[in-house]
């Protein structure tokens, strides 16, 4: 079963058994859960969570963070990953075998990581090497499925995150003349401009076309951006960022550079969710921020910061919805049926795929 037919199951309804409960009664037993199950059970949790899940994390964090603290806890016999599919993939790639990575609910996705499936990016690839020849190294952001993954391993490439994606494009374009950055083309834009790629050098991969858009002399080309995008990120716009100006003109904007490249350009600052929450917690009582990232931060943000003015870029910004799949009510479910020595949504990626894509993923960390 591949991942968007996994994804996209009937799931079923939770049994009444955890509808029936009051929000004080699932929390009770959730907390009754984890003390029996002690350091065999542990849950990280995304920064961008719901807080009635947060609440129970044992660690928070960025998903390429969850996923190694997750493998350093060897204790651990089931991993209740609360986050989005490739999450919980990265997850089981990294941990032991006798570990069990399980995701409360199998409909929490990930838009961008879905914009580029293998079947697309074996033909595409094909296609550039066509046009290219073997001028091209592949990077993959880390929010991707595990096939992208074990494709950029098994191509010679590499995964970044929004922390390190400057450095590791640096790196990409001393290994070969020109990058395929997939599947975010705002961070791959984004990263590549910061580095002094022009504009006019990036060219974008259509998946649905099948074709590179580029209108120019194709020996030009340094950077191919593969056409997908963060559901959310996408949503900040220029004017968003006019309103925050002309309304609150001495507020900050920060935003993660999956936004579009103008919204980034006309920002004071931008970085990965890390550096948003660091730069928050480093600010001075008094300071004040727009920031353009996931509602739920957002949200908690404002919370953990009264002595701060904070507010979202956009104020009728939804939060990311596959991440809202996770709820207390699922959470619940997938403790109990651990308890009841029957986990379900256990989530397994195949050796051959595993093995490739832990190359990627280790070119990464030996350089960033």
């Amino acid at each position: 079963m591949g991942i968007l037919d996994e994804l996209t199951k009937e799931t079923g309804v939770l049994p009444e058994t955890i509808t029936s409960l009051t929000t004080e009664e699932m929390e009770s037993r959730v907390r009754e859960i984890k003390l029996q199950l002690g350091k065999k059970l542990f849950i990280p949790g995304h920064h961008y969570q719901k807080d009635e899940v947060i609440q129970f994390a044992d660690a928070v964090g960025d998903s390429l963070q969850l996923a190694q603290v997750s493998a350093d806890n060897k204790d651990a016999e089931y991993i209740v990953f609360c986050g989005v599919h490739f999450m919980a993939e990265t997850a089981d790639i990294l941990t032991d075998d006798n570990q069990a990575v399980i995701l409360p609910d199998m409909r929490a996705g990930c838009s961008m990581a879905d914009m580029a499936d293998i079947y697309q990016t074996e033909k595409a690839w094909e296609k550039l090497m066509e046009i290219f020849d073997e001028s091209i190294i592949p990077l993959t952001y880390v929010n991707s499925t595990a096939a992208i993954k074990s494709f950029v391993g098994k191509n010679g490439g590499a995964t970044v995150t929004s922390s390190n994606a400057h450095k590791m494009v640096e790196w990409a374009l001393g290994e070969k003349q020109r990058i395929l950055f997939l599947p975010d083309q705002h961070l791959g834009r984004n990263t590549a401009a910061d580095l002094g790629v022009s504009l006019s050098e990036m060219a974008v991969w259509d998946p649905i076309r099948n074709e590179l858009i580029y209108d120019g002399n194709m020996d030009c080309v340094k950077v191919i951006l593969w056409k997908g995008h963060c559901s959310v990120h996408e949503n900040f716009t220029e004017k968003n960022i006019e309103d925050i100006r002309n309304n609150h003109p001495d507020m900050m904007i920060i935003v993660h550079p999956e936004c579009r490249r103008e919204v980034v350009e006309k920002s004071d600052l931008n970085g990965s969710t890390k550096y948003i929450i660091e730069t928050i917690e480093q600010s001075p009582p008094g300071s004040s921020f727009a920031i353009g990232t996931e509602m739920n931060l957002v949200k908690r943000l404002i919370n953990q910061h009264p002595d701060k003015k904070i507010v979202s870029l956009n104020p009728y910004m939804c939060p990311c919805l596959t991440m809202n799949r996770i709820d207390l009510p699922h959470l619940l479910w997938s403790l109990e049926k651990i308890m009841e020595a029957n986990p379900e949504n256990i989530i397994k990626v195949d050796k051959e795929v595993s093995k490739n894509a832990i190359f990627a993923l280790e070119r990464m960390l030996t350089r960033a």
